[in-house]
C-alpha cells in the first residue's frame, strides 16, 4: 500500500503486488476509483476482488469491505434473463485465451434487479493467463428513462400523424369516387383542408428532425448577420395581417444592438415559437423586448438578448423547471409538446442560454440570448 493512502482508500481496494503506486490509486489506475461514474470491480489473477469502488458499492447495494479479497462470483453473483450464472458461463480465467472482454449487456443481481455489465480480460501476454479482470457496472435506470422518453416520442407522433391523415385519406377518396357530385366550392374546401392537414404532418416531420439532429448533437448553424428587431417585427406584421390586433404588441428595441452572427431560419423558429405561446396560452399585451446583454459565451463582452412576455396566468412555479422538456404542455389547448424543447436546442446550438420565469404583468416570460459569434475574419 502507498504512502499517504488513508484508511477508507484502504478499505476500498486490496493491491495484489508491492509495486508503488500513488495515494488513491489502490488498483494502478492511475485515478481514484471512487471518482468514477460507473462502478469499478477488479479481480486479480486467482479471482479475487483488489478494487470495489463506490459506485459498485451503489449499484449492488454490497459494501466493499464485504467484497475486498473474496472471489469475483461471490462479489458480483451475477445471472443472466435466463437465470444462468454468469460466471460460469463465461469463466473469464479458463475460457478462451485469445478473449479479451466481455461486451456490455443486462444482467441480474440478486433480487432481480437489472445492471449493465461489460468486462476487461488484461493478459500479460496476448494468449498468456488473465492477470487481472476490470468489471464496468452502469444503473439500467437511465436507459429505461431514454426508453420511456422514446416510447413516449413514438405515441406522441403516431396520434398527431393520425388525425391529419385520415382527413386527407377521407376527403381524397371522396373527391376520387364522387368528383361529379361536388361545386366548385365544396371542392375547393376539401383541398384546402387536405393542403392544411399536409401542412401540419410536415411540421410534425420537421420538428421530429430537429429533435433527432438536437440529441445526437448534429443541428447545423448557418451563420448569417440577422437583424433581430426587424426579425421580430416580421412576426408581429405577420399575426396582425392574420387578424390579431396591432394593439395585441408591443415590440421594444434598444439601439444600438449589437452585430449579431446566427442562423435566420432557426432564429425564426425561435421566434415563432416563443411568440406563438405567448398569443395563445398568455393574455393581454405580448411585449418583446431586444437588449444588448452580456453575452454567455467566453471571450465576447457582449450578445442580442429576446424577452417575450404576456399578461396572462403564467406558469406555475412547480413547473418552471420542466418547461424545456419534451412533450410539456402548459395548457391542453393543442400542441405536441415538443417546441420548446426544440427551441432550447436551438438556442444551445448557437451557444446561447435560454430561461423562463414570470413576468412583471404576472404572465410568462422567456428570455433567450445570442452569443454575436462574428466570423474570425472580420475580427
Amino acid at each position: 500500500m502507498s504512502v499517504g493512502m488513508s484508511s477508507t482508500r484502504e478499505a476500498r481496494a486490496v493491491p495484489h503486488d508491492s509495486t508503488p503506486r500513488p495515494p488513491g490509486d489502490a488498483a494502478g489506475l492511475g485515478v481514484d476509483p471512487d471518482d468514477l461514474p460507473d462502478g469499478l470491480v477488479v479481480a486479480d489473477e486467482h479471482g479475487h476482488v483488489v478494487c470495489f469502488n463506490a459506485a459498485a458499492e451503489r449499484i449492488t447495494a454490497v459494501s466493499a469491505e464485504d467484497a475486498l479479497g473474496s472471489r469475483l462470483e461471490q462479489a458480483l453473483p451475477l445471472e443472466d434473463l435466463e437465470g444462468r450464472r454468469w460466471w460460469q458461463l463465461t469463466d473469464p480465467y479458463g475460457g478462451l485465451a485469445t478473449r479479451t472482454r466481455q461486451p456490455e449487456r443486462n444482467l441480474l443481481l440478486p433480487g432481480g434487479r437489472e445492471v449493465l455489465v461489460s468486462a476487461r480480460y488484461v493478459r500479460g501476454e496476448p494468449t498468456g493467463p488473465v492477470r487481472r479482470v476490470v468489471v464496468s457496472l452502469r444503473d439500467t435506470e437511465a436507459r429505461r428513462r431514454t426508453e420511456r422518453s422514446h416510447a413516449e416520442l413514438i405515441a406522441t407522433v403516431a396520434h398527431e400523424l393520425r388525425s391529419p391523415l385520415t382527413s386527407v385519406k377521407g376527403f381524397t377518396a371522396t373527391l376520387l369516387a364522387k368528383w361529379s357530385r361536388f361545386t366548385d366550392d365544396q371542392k375547393r374546401l376539401m383541398l384546402e383542408t387536405v393542403d392544411a392537414d399536409a401542412d401540419r404532418v410536415t411540421r410534425l416531420i420537421a420538428e421530429l428532425l430537429d429533435i433527432s439532429r438536437i440529441d445526437s448533437g448534429r443541428l447545423e448553424v448557418r451563420r448569417q448577420p440577422v437583424d433581430m428587431g426587424a426579425a421580430v417585427g416580421r412576426h408581429i406584421q405577420a399575426y396582425v395581417a392574420a387578424g390579431q390586433p396591432a394593439d395585441r404588441f408591443l415590440l421594444r428595441v434598444e439601439q444600438p444592438l449589437p452585430a449579431l452572427w446566427a442562423d435566420p431560419d432557426k432564429v425564426d423558429q425561435v421566434l415563432s415559437n416563443l411568440i406563438e405561446n405567448a398569443v395563445r396560452h398568455g393574455e393581454g399585451t405580448v411585449t418583446i423586448d431586444v437588449t444588448p446583454a452580456p453575452s454567455p459565451r467566453e471571450g465576447e463582452d457582449v450578445g442580442t438578448s429576446v424577452i417575450v412576455s404576456d399578461e396572462g396566468a403564467g406558469i406555475p412555479e412547480e413547473s418552471m423547471n420542466r418547461v424545456f422538456t419534451r412533450f410539456w404542455r402548459g395548457s391542453k389547448r393543442g400542441g405536441t409538446g415538443l417546441g420548446l424543447y426544440i427551441v432550447k436546442g436551438i438556442v444551445e446550438a448557437h451557444g446561447g442560454a435560454i430561461t423562463v420565469g414570470r413576468a412583471q404583468g404576472g404572465g410568462a416570460e422567456f428570455r433567450f440570448t445570442l452569443p454575436v459569434s462574428t466570423p474570425a475574419y472580420l475580427t
